[in-house]
């Protein structure tokens, strides 16, 4: 089989395709014959070195793919030879030959392409936990997406848009005509940070015709910059609004690691709200990890189920902005660190 490996820290470069022997599926397992792995924020992260939960280097990373499954391991029912599937591995997805524990894997949709489903697990699953699960979304509210062009951006407008409601979200200005026609009524230029940053969101409230004042903020804020801007988030919330966070873009800067940059971003956060703050406020905030719910099936597996109706619906469709071989990983990365893509970057192996 072939793999992409960080071999050290570093730039993009550092990423190499690697030959090893076939891995067998054991009890409890499958084996999957890779058509596309996923790229996600984590994947960068980890090869700066910035992401605390990455195997020790060297290491393969990747949380997401789809293929064929072409080995069932014991005590394995549901599953055989020849079906399609997509899977969320911890760790490993960088792989055209994966082994992984079946209640990590769905069938794949009959009409969905390969492409499609390795652009799903990661950031719907991450989505619909984080409005559905966590946020509570209910049809009509008012959400604020960051990154709203990005994987996980592009999943929640979707879902947003499901359930009836306004979207505000941030993105480069280039990108602003594309979310708009995606359903992002009111783009906001993501460079737009602090009080600037929360001016124009209450400009865009008010331009919505939703009363500008103090009392009536949004229901609910996706947010996976970070640092700052979660405080930001905060003051934008309304009476019952939530924030979620669900990563810490803001501190990997460049594309490697700058220690100076990750300690202004840490300087600059604010380090807590008391719960006599959030009881005084009638506001909440919670955090999303998925890589630490890889354990909880019985709480991504129906969401799957919901996620899956809903592209048999039409409800959803996954974005793919653009594939790269194996041996072209590096440029998918620089391509993503670039903040180029409109939706899911995928990895898939070479002829």
């Amino acid at each position: 089989m072939k793999q992409i490996w960080i071999s050290k820290k570093g730039a993009p470069e550092v990423l190499q395709v690697r030959e090893a022997p076939d891995p067998t599926a054991g009890p409890g397992e499958v084996r999957v014959r890779v058509r596309a792995s996923g790229i996600n924020f984590a994947d960068l992260a980890a090869r700066q070195g910035v992401y605390p939960d990455a195997p020790p280097m060297p290491c393969v990373v990747g949380y997401e793919v789809s293929g064929v499954i072409d080995q069932v391991g014991a005590d394995v029912t549901g599953f055989a030879n020849g079906d399609r599937v997509f899977a969320m591995p911890k760790f490993g997805g960088y792989t055209d030959t994966l082994v992984v524990p079946a209640p990590q894997v769905q069938r794949m949709p009959e009409r969905m392409s390969f492409e499609e489903a390795a652009a799903l697990p990661v950031v719907y699953v991450t989505a619909h936990h984080m409005m559905l699960q966590t946020g509570t979304l209910r049809p009509g509210q008012r959400v604020f997406i960051h990154s709203v062009a990005g994987g996980v951006g592009l999943a929640a407008l979707q879902l947003a848009l499901a359930h009836g409601c306004i979207v505000f979200g941030t993105a480069s200005p280039g990108k602003h005509d594309y979310v708009r026609k995606a359903g992002c009524a009111y783009p906001i230029d993501s460079a737009l940070e602090g009080d600037t940053l929360v001016a124009a969101v209450r400009k865009a409230m008010l331009d919505s015709g939703l009363p500008d004042k103090p009392n009536h903020g949004l229901d609910l804020v996706l947010d996976p910059v970070g640092g700052r801007s979660w405080t930001d988030s905060y003051k934008l919330l309304g009476p019952g609004g939530r924030l979620v966070a669900f990563g810490f873009s803001s501190i990997a800067g460049g594309k490697t690691l700058s220690v100076f940059h990750a300690l202004g971003r840490l300087l600059g956060m604010k380090w807590g709200w008391s719960p006599m703050r959030l009881m005084d406020d009638n506001k909440a905030i919670a955090g999303v990890n998925m890589g630490h719910l890889f354990d909880r099936i019985d709480l991504l597996a129906p969401q799957f189920e919901a996620l899956i109706a809903m592209y048999e619906a039409g409800k959803i469709a996954p974005v793919v902005d653009r594939t790269f071989r194996f041996s072209e990983a590096a440029q998918a990365h620089h391509y993503v660190h670039d903040r180029k893509a409109k939706g899911k970057v995928l990895l898939v192996p070479d002829p």
